[in-house]
């Protein structure tokens, strides 16, 4: 039962490291035109969320940012959706 416990610990593990590393390198592969869970499965949460426009009647706007990571290190990646679709992506190199 121990070496069970141990193995699916491992495995998890390595999934979860896997899933990090791939996510800061995909930073790169966004697109205008995704919709907005495209870009939460390919890159994941981002690190700071905000509003622009949320008026009703309108279409939100909001953007995503992610920090440098150490796959992606010293880009600072800000996302604009507008109504769930990418409108403009923004790398910055921060120093």
């Amino acid at each position: 039962m121990t070496i069970t416990k141990a193995l699916v610990f491992y495995i998890l593990s390595a999934a979860c490291a896997l899933a990090v590393a791939a996510d800061a390198r995909e930073r790169s592969f966004l697109s205008k035109g995704m919709q907005e869970g495209e870009v939460l499965f390919r890159v994941g949460k981002p690190d700071h969320e905000a509003l622009i426009n949320n008026v009703k009647g309108q279409p939100e706007e909001k953007t995503w940012t992610y920090f440098p990571h150490a796959r992606d290190p010293q880009t600072l990646t800000v996302v604009t959706f507008r109504a769930g679709i990418v409108a403009s992506i923004e790398r910055k190199i921060a120093r």
